[in-house]
């Protein structure tokens, strides 16, 4: 089942069955955290660090992966590009403030 709220997403992330990324870029994610237990990949190295097919793969397989950017379309491309690369479930949370206006954790980077 795909997990809905943002809670769900959490309790999944926290128990290692999902990978939840940040795409932003770094200087943004410094300025203003991330989700608690999310994955910091700027989605302009997304396709470099989650290629199954390539060294450096940083993404385990086979888990759903959620995305979120500041507003929602950096996730949508990146979700786009999990997709393309052989992620079958992949979620766009949208925008950092949907994680935390959803009862998420936001914790330092």
């Amino acid at each position: 089942p795909k997990p809905q709220s943002v809670a769900e997403i959490a309790a999944l992330v926290t128990q290692e069955k999902m990978i939840l990324i940040d795409v932003r870029e770094i200087a943004e994610v410094k300025a203003s955290g991330r989700a608690e237990g999310a994955k910091v990949i700027p989605l302009s190295l997304l396709a470099l660090k989650a290629d199954p097919g390539k060294p450096g793969c940083e993404l385990p397989q086979g888990l759903p992966v959620a995305v979120y950017c500041a507003s929602g379309g950096r996730s949508g491309m990146a979700a786009d590009t999990l997709r393309r690369l052989g992620y079958a479930q992949v979620s766009n949370l949208g925008g950092l403030r949907d994680w935390a206006a959803g009862g998420g954790r936001v914790v330092p980077f």
